[in-house]
């Protein structure tokens, strides 16, 4: 069975017939608004799961929201909210493409070489659309019951309202400009026009802010009403921490330069809960830094991305069926002695060429003990969002210290051995943005997008892309750092207008 639903932090069984019903009818729930013209209009029967009943009940209830983080763990290489680590980081000066223009992997090129069209494109926007309106159709039906228990009730209010944030952030930035879905009602689905990204975040940020009133403050089981004993937290179920740290990265992308401070401050100060780890066991199941993590929904592995970049002794290409490699620009991005370089990343030689591959995610025995959980949100990100934000306000010495616990979680410790430097808090503001740049480059690479979406925000992504892209086989044009919706979408969508340039 592909699927574990969630079974080890979570205690969900699918014994149960009424839990069995739940995962058969969030799983026909999430079948995509744009590919179904209109349901047949038959009443249920009294007896069976459904969108009428489902919210009577706090086990159905919260099963329907453990389906929804199922959903975002899956389809890393095929268009999902996980792929945002896979398909931005190709699109990027991340990685490099095993055969470039002419590789096996047809499927890739178009990310690689930036010549997406609507034709070529992954069905990104459908997919996470599908996931919006099982989000949009939890919202509707809890805030319609008045048979649950109220603090789980309000925990799972908080916990949709936080992955509907969640998956618009990832649509405003792979699309701008994008359909603002709050609803089921398909009559209003189907002919829906973009609204415009401005709009788009001041929704995440009333969503973020819902949830950090409703969530609560401490690591849930799969009740989603029972703490775990503090020291024993599965990092799984979304906290007010959570999205207190999402919003600190809305507030940051929107320039509200004081917001993102207070926010990551908020969390940073949560010590008993959040601390740095160091480098080898920042990707491990419910490390210190870790904020929230996605548990394991395929067998046999640990996390999506051991799986897809782990290279094997013969290295990449069509007999390990593994293309992926770290490229030049970002390996010479590491300064010397900076021991991510040594910890988050690993090599194979053939035949005298070194591949270098990501190996922040180590795990690929499908018959070990799972100890990795995919990371979204960790305390490093806040300290770099702290210190951009500080900054920008001109506070520099504060941001400058800010960056300087990143680089020494990232230095030598023995002694005799030579230190990652600390940075001058004499900085000027032009080379302390440049260094934010450079330490969110080597930090969180191959991480979620974040590459990508910096290079964009920060006004650089014309200047590297440029040249990245013609070493890629491929042209830039500026408009190539947003995706074209596929022909599919404007299809269902006679409202829906293309982005330029497509």
């Amino acid at each position: 069975m592909k699927k574990k639903i969630w079974s080890i932090a979570l205690n969900l069984t699918l014994k149960d017939t009424n839990c069995k019903a739940v995962i058969l009818w969030v799983t026909l729930l999430s079948l995509s608004l744009y590919g179904c013209k209109k349901f047949i209009e038959v009443e249920p029967p009294v007896t069976s799961i459904n969108s009428a009943n489902v919210y009577n009940t706090d086990v159905t209830a919260a099963s329907v929201l453990t389906g929804i983080y199922t959903d975002i763990s899956e389809g890393f290489s095929s268009g999902g909210v996980a792929s945002m680590t896979l398909f931005p980081a190709l699109s990027s000066d991340e990685l490099t493409l095993y055969g470039g223009v002419t590789s096996s992997a047809t499927t890739f090129v178009p990310y690689y070489t930036n010549s997406l069209t609507g034709l070529n494109v992954q069905a990104h926007s459908s997919i996470i659309y599908s996931t919006i309106y099982t989000i949009n159709s939890a919202i509707e039906g809890l805030t319609k019951s008045n048979r649950l228990t109220f603090s789980l009730k309000q925990q799972l209010l908080g916990e949709a309202k936080f992955m509907r944030g969640f998956c618009y952030f990832y649509l405003a930035n792979i699309y701008g400009d994008v359909p603002l879905v709050l609803t089921t009602d398909y009559k209003i689905n189907s002919v829906i026009a973009k609204s415009p990204k401005s709009l788009v975040y001041a929704q995440i940020i009333t969503d973020l802010i819902d949830a950090k009133g409703l969530l609560s403050e401490k690591y849930l089981n799969g009740d989603a009403m029972t703490a775990y004993v503090p020291g024993a937290e599965e990092r799984l179920r979304p906290t007010k921490w959570a999205a207190t740290a999402l919003l600190a990265r809305i507030y940051l992308y929107n320039k509200n330069w004081s917001d993102a401070e207070r926010e990551t401050t908020s969390v940073i100060n949560q010590s008993s809960l959040y601390r740095m780890t160091d480098l080898a066991k920042t990707f491990l199941k419910n490390n210190l830094e870790a904020i929230w993590q996605l548990q394991p929904v395929t067998k046999g592995f640990d996390t999506e991305a051991a799986r897809t970049f782990v290279l094997p002794s013969s290295g990449p290409g069509t007999l390990s069926g593994r293309y992926f490699y770290l490229s030049k620009d970002l390996m010479d991005s590491f300064e010397p002695n900076d021991l991510r370089a040594k910890t988050w990343i690993n090599s194979v030689t053939v035949k005298g060429i070194t591949y270098y591959y990501p190996f922040k995610y180590k795990v690929i025995d499908p018959n070990a003990d799972i100890s990795e959980y995919t990371v979204v949100l960790r305390l490093a990100e806040q300290y770099l969002i702290r210190a951009e934000a500080r900054i920008q306000q001109g506070h520099i010495g504060d941001g400058i210290s800010d960056l300087n616990i990143i680089r020494d979680r990232a230095s030598a410790k023995i002694p005799g051995e030579v230190k990652l430097p600390q940075l001058s808090i004499s900085l000027g503001k032009d080379d302390a943005l440049k260094a934010i740049l450079h330490e969110r480059q080597v930090e969180l690479f191959m991480e979620w997008g974040h590459r990508w979406f910096d290079l964009k925000r920060m006004g650089q992504v014309d200047e590297v892309m440029s040249k990245v892209t013609k070493v890629k086989g491929g042209i830039w044009n500026t408009n190539w750092q947003l995706y074209p919706f596929t022909l599919l979408d404007l299809k269902y969508d006679p409202n829906l207008i293309q982005n330029v340039g497509y």
